[in-house]
C-alpha cells in the first residue's frame, strides 16, 4: 500500500512538473538594430526600415516595418507579428535594413529567428 501511495504522489509531482514547463512563456522575437555614424557614435532619431527579402532561400513572406531609433541609438523591433503569420515550423526570416538620418544613409542585412533577440549594426554615411 505504501508503494502505491509513493507511485501515485510521484506521478502527480511529475505531471505537475511537465504542466508547469509547458505553460512557460517563450522568449520574445525581437530585432535590435544599432545605428552608428562614421565616427562610431550611436545615432538617435534615425529612421530604420526592415523589408523582408522575398528572394531569400527559403523565401521570406512579405513584411515591412519602420521604427525610429531611441535615445540609446537603437531600434527595437517586435517581430512577433511576423512570426505569428508563419507556420509553426518556420522560425526564420531574412530582412534588408535601410537606415536614414538627415542626409546620411546606410543599409544592412539580418536573419531574424523566432524567440531570439537578433542584433545588427548599420553604419550611416553621407
Amino acid at each position: 500500500m505504501k508503494n502505491i501511495k509513493k507511485v501515485f504522489f510521484g506521478a502527480i509531482i511529475l505531471s505537475g512538473f511537465f504542466l508547469a514547463n509547458s505553460c512557460k512563456e517563450k522568449d520574445p522575437s525581437v530585432m535590435k538594430v544599432f545605428v552608428r555614424n562614421q565616427s562610431n557614435e550611436l545615432q538617435n532619431g534615425a529612421k530604420v526600415v526592415i523589408v523582408a527579402d522575398v528572394n531569400s532561400n527559403p523565401p521570406t513572406p512579405e513584411y515591412v516595418d519602420t521604427i525610429i531609433t531611441n535615445s540609446s541609438g537603437f531600434a527595437y523591433i517586435n517581430m512577433e507579428p511576423f512570426f505569428e503569420q508563419l507556420d509553426k515550423k518556420e522560425t526564420t526570416g531574412y530582412f534588408d535594413i535601410l537606415v536614414k538620418k538627415n542626409a546620411e544613409t546606410g543599409s544592412g542585412y539580418i536573419r531574424a529567428r523566432a524567440h531570439i533577440t537578433n542584433v545588427e549594426t548599420v553604419y550611416i554615411h553621407p
